[in-house]
């Protein structure tokens, strides 16, 4: 485990949101050096603590409360747990955010402002604040006011009806990609504006929602909507503007074929000892595939189970046609590829006494590299640590913190 400080390193975070978009925003800032504190109500704490099984066991190997996917989320952070309901854990919040750059957080449109808070309430106080809000459909709008969630951004916001069998129902992606993305945007823009602020002094108020992101995100396809003016259809595996690019059936298998040019094609179908396909006036370019697709897919996949799946991978790649597995979980962490390219980490659970296994960060950076210093946090434990440091309490004012419920 590497602890060299990171590009972030100096850059402390005020961080208030919990579940998924917020936690994956400020872990990945957390790789890169900053000092996240993880403001969580005291014996409560981050949702997704409890959205288990499974849990880590502890150096007993007895199950804990931590969930895998709180621990997905939440490493490289401190947990301090104050309740910010009670006037003394307000009070002591702004304390703390006077010694912070950013502050993030994904309670309801307008849900802190009645803890005094708010992005308007602070600003002037604390002119150089970034404060991050992410929240299901922004600050403003018809829809301001709603509880978001990941699967409803997936659903109003279309990829849902891109994703699943052609005929079969409207299917959510595996994993909470609404929330992620909107994470990812977050992060970029709390970069942004520390650059701002480096650069003017000023904080500003970043205003991210799910349902905006989801949108953002659905790329080509929206493109190909706005356009074109036509609904993209849903296509299952297959790609609506190249072919053949799909998921295939061989003899013990499946395997994933990606022609992107029409030399990978011809090489396909020299391999399949077919030359005549690529010559065929109804194949031989992509546009002239993407329309008589329904023709040449069911001949492709007659073709592709005479053989297995280690003929078509190994020979693909030896012509240098993009091709690939479809692996399982198990399958993908033991790519090869994805072990020497380190990304799996195991990391130290300080609270717990164990290490455990991580998806590393993916950034590769040849002179400050993400680091990963510390795992998921119990709740509260870094509270008086926090406090402490960044204010520079005695354990007299401690104890009135704690006599008042405050922390």
């Amino acid at each position: 485990m590497t602890t060299s400080p990171g590009p972030l390193d100096g850059i402390r975070i005020f961080d208030l949101s919990r579940i998924l978009a917020g936690p994956t925003c400020t872990q990945y800032l957390a790789d890169l050096g900053a000092d996240v504190i993880k403001i969580e109500r005291p014996g409560v704490g981050d949702d997704t603590r409890k959205w288990g099984p499974p849990y880590l066991k502890d150096q007993d190997g007895k199950e804990s409360n931590e969930s895998a996917y709180y621990l997905c989320a939440n490493r490289n952070k401190r947990s301090v747990a104050i309740d910010v309901s009670k006037p003394e854990g307000q009070a002591l919040a702004r304390r703390m955010i006077s010694k912070c750059d950013v502050l993030t957080e994904n309670y309801k449109t307008g849900g802190l402002a009645k803890y005094g808070l708010g992005y308007d309430q602070l600003k002037d106080e604390f002119p150089g604040l970034v404060y991050c809000s992410i929240t299901g459909f922004g600050q403003t709008g018809p829809y301001a006011e709603r509880a978001g969630y990941d699967f409803l951004a997936q659903g109003m916001g279309g990829i849902m009806s891109l994703t699943g069998e052609i005929d079969g129902d409207p299917m959510k992606v595996g994993v909470g990609i609404a929330d992620i993305m909107c994470g990812m945007y977050a992060t970029t823009a709390i970069l942004a504006a520390l650059r701002h602020r480096d650069r003017t002094g000023e904080g500003q108020h970043i205003d991210l929602s799910l349902l905006e992101t989801q949108l953002a995100w659905l790329t080509n396809e929206g493109m190909n909507y706005l356009i074109s003016g036509e609904a993209p259809k849903r296509r299952g595996n297959a790609h609506p503007n190249i072919v053949p690019y799909e998921v295939f059936p061989t003899s013990d298998g499946y395997f994933i074929l990606a022609c992107g040019n029409d030399r990978q094609f011809q090489s396909l179908c020299d391999l399949a000892e077919r030359p005549e396909i690529a010559v065929d006036e109804r194949f031989s370019t992509n546009p002239a595939r993407i329309k008589n697709r329904e023709t040449l897919i069911p001949l492709l996949r007659q073709i592709f189970v005479s053989r297995n799946t280690a003929f078509w991978l190994d020979g693909l790649e030896k012509r240098k046609v993009p091709a690939a597995p479809v692996n399982d979980l198990p399958g993908a962490f033991s790519d090869p590829h994805l072990i020497a390219r380190g990304m799996v980490t195991e990391i130290q659970h300080e609270g717990l006494g164990v290490t455990y296994p991580v998806i590393s960060n993916p950034v590769k950076m040849s002179r400050t590299p993400p680091t990963y210093r510390r795992g998921a946090p119990l709740l509260g434990q870094h509270t008086e640590e926090v406090i402490r440091e960044l204010l520079g309490a005695d354990e007299e004012e401690l104890e009135k913190l704690r006599n008042s419920a405050a922390i």
